[in-house]
């Protein structure tokens, strides 16, 4: 395991960081100021929801191409008492390129989604420039500027992880509880929570890449954007 610093900040003036942060305010001026709503917010709204409400604001299969054919599928699940777990796709019908929990309870996300901007940060301090940053395992995690801990990402998804996959196959948007695939884990941990929605992949350098969400209603700019940076 790579050496790691202790740091509870993470530096938003770091180079890679701000080359992917011109890409948001360029593309950024080009929206709507308003926000609009948006799946951020319904995701917002969880806490609210009960076991009746299944599946909801499911926008999979919109009438008109409203997102790029090459755009990134990001989707963000857990238990509500439980961590938060994000899982990247090129294609939500094939198996994720990404998948890591991430040291934060479902309900500190929501709670942070309340600011309507949402930023986390992934930095691995692997010093080798073999692997494609995506690829690094061991990452520090950041929500908002503020040091969470650290996640190792998934060489096999976990039952759960694979569960939520299937019964998301082919969902290239929407938010909502979807069924656990285990009743105790529902009675114990909470419903089963997820969003998923189209991302705008940016390549910044062979050390970093950003992911910002596509809103389906074209309002605002990104509400949640992923960073993965590998550190010098």
């Amino acid at each position: 395991m790579p050496p790691v610093h202790s740091s509870p900040h993470f530096q938003m003036d770091n180079p890679a960081i701000l080359n992917l942060l011109r890409h948001t305010t360029t593309t950024g001026e080009k929206r709507s100021k308003s926000s609009g709503g948006g799946l951020l917010r319904i995701f917002k709204l969880f806490p609210m929801l009960t076991s009746g409400c299944k599946m909801v604001a499911l926008l999979g299969r919109p009438r008109k191409p409203l997102l790029k054919d090459n755009a990134t599928t990001g989707t963000i699940f857990g238990f509500r008492k439980g961590r938060v777990s994000l899982a990247i796709q090129e294609d939500p019908h094939c198996l994720p390129i990404f998948v890591i929990e991430l040291p934060m309870l479902t309900s500190t996300l929501q709670k942070e989604m309340a600011s309507d901007i949402v930023r986390i940060a992934l930095e691995s301090e692997t010093k080798t420039h073999k692997k494609k940053v995506l690829e690094e395992f061991v990452w520090a995690v950041y929500c908002n500027g503020r040091k969470v801990g650290y996640s190792i990402r998934r060489k096999q998804m976990s039952d759960d992880e694979l569960h939520v996959m299937q019964l998301l196959r082919g969902v290239s948007m929407g938010a909502g509880v979807l069924p656990s695939p285990n009743e105790k884990e529902t009675a114990s941990d909470g419903e089963l929570t997820y969003m998923r929605a189209r991302f705008e992949r940016v390549v910044g350098s062979k050390d970093s890449e950003a992911l910002y969400m596509l809103n389906p209603d074209g309002a605002a700019g990104p509400e949640l954007s992923i960073f993965f940076v590998r550190a010098h």
